[in-house]
């Protein structure tokens, strides 16, 4: 089946007061996102999803330009179903014969960045169109589900310590036996963190297990300090303490923690993920398969974290397509253990198309359909395109 068409969309999707939040980020006040979409023979269109920033605002006018203009022309007229040899040739350019050749990435210049995460919206929107070429979902495309669920956890815990307990507690009530915290810079100091982390737990009880999520906002000295005073708390992770590009900073860090340490987000590719598992800098690998290169590539990322004795909990602060992928990524891999499911505004997860995000014990189902079983409704991607 030949490639006819590939097209980029942003979607920029305001959000309404009661549903913004304020964090290190600042007020996110929009969603963003670019919606991919490859059209093979027949009819049949297959749907990515490319992210402009970790956060959910993010302006996206040069992802849409890198798709159309710089990928578009590699993937015309070749086979939508050669979906290995076609992210070879986007990674590798002109060197993607050489690259197959000897075995070995002989990547672009942009192999971080903005780059990679348009070809992840392509990735994406090719297995898609694979799976639905094969009458399959993308999980069975894989072999099918390593386990019957995944348990998911609430990623929202922005308010402050006199309510911490309140907004976690409305996750939990909505079935809920995992929550993730936001804290770090917009705490002030990590004082004020450690006092959030202890009212969400005093609040919650020793049943709900309870991650914190610093963006990378901290120094050593004060993640060292995070942890150790919350020790006691049983955190199940800390996610990002420091940035990750500080990789001997958060293996300190990770020395000297008795708590897991989670990371991966705003990586780009299992050449980050592997630097990351060489400085023995993490136990939790959390690629966005938005950002991260596609599906392709988070297969490869599983697979390190596997090999390593390491835990798979993909991020999934985007649209349903991303989140489709992951829970996919999460299902299909031994080592996935969690699937994120973000509370506050978040659009083009609920609104963009119909998926089942039911609970079961605290715990997802395999993803449903054909392909990643995203259908973008029409009418929500006319209104809210950006031109």
């Amino acid at each position: 089946m030949k490639i006819e068409r590939v097209e980029a969309a942003w979607l920029h999707v305001p959000l309404p007061p009661e549903k913004q939040h304020r964090s290190d980020f600042g007020l996110i006040a929009t969603f963003d996102g670019v919606l991919v979409s490859v059209h093979g023979e027949g009819g049949l269109v297959g749907y990515g999803e490319a992210k402009p920033a970790v956060g959910s605002a993010g302006n996206a006018a040069a992802l849409v330009a890198i798709v159309e203009q710089e990928l578009r022309p590699l993937l015309v007229g070749q086979s939508a179903l050669d979906v290995n040899a076609l992210w070879t040739r986007l990674y590798n350019g002109s060197r993607a014969g050489l690259a197959q050749r000897f075995g070995r990435a002989m990547p672009v210049l942009g192999r971080r960045g903005v780059h990679v995460a348009a070809m992840a919206g392509v990735d994406l929107a090719l297995w898609d169109l694979a799976a639905k070429a094969r009458g399959l979902s993308v999980l069975d495309l894989l072999g099918g589900p390593a386990r019957a669920s995944v348990p998911a956890y609430a990623s929202g815990g922005w308010a402050s310590s006199e309510t911490i307990g309140e907004e976690l507690g409305r996750y939990v009530a909505q079935g809920f036996r995992a929550v993730k915290m936001r804290i770090g810079a917009m705490d002030g100091d990590a004082g004020s963190s450690i006092a959030r982390a202890r009212a969400a737990r005093e609040a919650l009880g020793p049943a709900i297990q309870i991650m914190c999520d610093a963006h990378g906002t901290l120094n050593v000295a004060q993640a060292k300090r995070f942890c150790a005073g919350t020790a006691e708390l049983g955190l199940r992770f800390v996610e990002e303490p420091v940035m990750s590009d500080d990789r001997t900073g958060l293996a300190e860090v990770r020395r000297g923690a008795s708590v897991a340490i989670a990371a991966g987000e705003s990586e780009f590719s299992a050449f980050d993920f592997a630097e990351l598992i060489e400085a023995r800098a993490i136990d939790v690998l959390q690629p966005d398969l938005a950002i991260a290169g596609g599906l392709s590539e988070g297969l490869r990322i599983a697979a390190l974290a596997y090999a390593h004795r390491l835990e798979l909990a993909p991020h999934c602060w985007g649209s349903a397509i991303s989140f489709q992928a992951a829970r996919t990524l999460a299902f299909a891999s031994p080592a996935g253990t969690f699937c994120e499911v973000p509370m506050g505004g978040a659009p083009l997860l609920r609104e963009m198309a119909s998926i089942d995000l039911a609970l079961h014990d605290g715990a997802l189902a395999p993803p449903r359909g054909l392909g990643f079983g995203v259908a973008p409704d029409p009418e929500f991607v006319k209104r809210f395109t950006r031109r």
